[in-house]
Parts: structure tokens; sequence; C-alpha cells
């Protein structure tokens, strides 16, 4: 495989397997690199898939699986042990257009032995719905806030919560929001404290800090 390095070591060096960024990516290179990581490991998570990619690799795997919301496509052997979920992160959206990511960063955690705890549609122009639910989030030991428009939902939570919160900028909004640039500027100069800003529509990396965050609070031991 001369186009790609698998990085097989990942695992024991930090915790988490490598995962594949699906997007862009040729069609015999992704189900070659698909394979090659399901011999070895038994499973295999990746990121911004297509239905077609899903095809492809399905016709080459037929443990495939594929959600079109998150565009998240695994691959997991039947014999491989599942981790049990422990834990808890709170993932909630300002919006249901920003569902996709936020998908995204939930079943990230899950698949990285966290439960999670979805609090969909409670973003500041009805901000008695997120109100209702600051016992649910002070309840987690993580908050991933996912927010287009201006992104004001993770300032909002930042000021609610005892816990870390995660900012998640999307590119849902009108033509001023910038492809999510004025999300991500609302996030990083945001006035509450305790909240970390990943790249725009990066559900993904939300997904794995908030991971590293829920493990540190239960106090996670890797077994292997």
């Amino acid at each position: 495989m001369d186009f790609a390095r698998l990085d097989h070591d990942r695992k024991r060096r930090t915790g988490f397997p490598e995962v594949i960024f699906c997007e862009g990516k040729p069609d015999e290179f992704l189900v070659d690199i698909y394979k090659k990581m399901y011999e070895r490991e038994g499973q295999v998570f990746g990121t911004r898939a297509s239905e077609h990619q899903y095809e492809i690799v399905k016709a080459a795997l037929p443990e495939a699986s594929y959600d079109k919301v998150s565009r998240i496509l695994k691959v997991v052997a039947p014999e491989v042990k599942q981790p049990e979920l422990v834990g808890e992160i709170a993932v909630v959206t300002a919006g249901t257009a920003d569902i996709p990511v936020a998908e995204e960063a939930a079943q990230t955690a899950e698949y990285f032995g966290s439960k999670v705890n979805r609090v969909f549609d409670v973003g500041v122009s009805g901000i008695h719905r997120l109100l209702s639910n600051v016992d649910t989030l002070n309840s987690a030991n993580c908050v991933v806030a996912v927010a287009g428009m201006e992104g004001a939902l993770a300032s909002v939570v930042g000021g609610l919560v005892k816990v870390p919160v995660i900012a998640v900028p999307t590119s849902v909004g009108y033509g001023a929001n910038m492809g999510g640039i004025s999300a991500l500027l609302t996030m990083i100069n945001s006035c509450a404290n305790g909240i970390s800003v990943v790249n725009i529509d990066n559900g993904y990396g939300a997904g794995y800090i908030a991971t590293q965050i829920n493990r540190l609070a239960v106090g996670y031991k890797d077994e292997e």
C-alpha cells in the first residue's frame, strides 16, 4: 500500500485507534484502507463518508454499516467485543440543522466507549428550552455545544454549567455566517469560562476530546 501508511500503533500511544477521514479519497484507496485495517484490527471507523463510499465498502466488507445523518461508516467484526459505555457526555445543539455535526460527535464518543446524552434544538432563540435542561447538562462530565448562525449557544451553556464545554461551530446559517466563520469567531471570543473550540463542523474532534475528558472523570484504564 504505497498511498497510505496505516498507524496500527496509535491506540497504544494515544488510547484511540486511527480513524479514517473518507471524504475525497479515491474509491480503490478507500476500500483498500478499510480492508487492511479490518484485517488487522477487526473494526474500522470512518467519518465524512458518502452513500456511494458505503456501497463500495459494503461490497468488500458486508459487515459495514452507515449512518446517513452523521455520515459515519463503520465496519465491526461480529466477534469484536464493543466497549461498555461509561461516564456521561452531553451533546447539545442550537437547532435541528446542527444535528448532523452533533451526531458525528455523539457517535464518535460512543464508539470510543462514552455514554452520551443528546439534547437537541435548545438554541438561544427559545432559551427556555435550554434552561429546562441545565440539570441534565451538569450531570455530564462535559458538554459538547454545537451551533451555527452566530454560535451563541456555547457562551450561554458556558455561563450555566460547572463542567467543561467543547464548542463546535457549524456552517449552518445565512450569508454573513460565512460558512461557519461567524460562529467560530463568536465561540473563540466567548467571555464565558471553561470553553474550548474545535474547527468548523468538526464533530469528530469534539467527540474525541469529550471522550478524553470523560475518561479522566471516571478514572478509565485501558485494558490493553
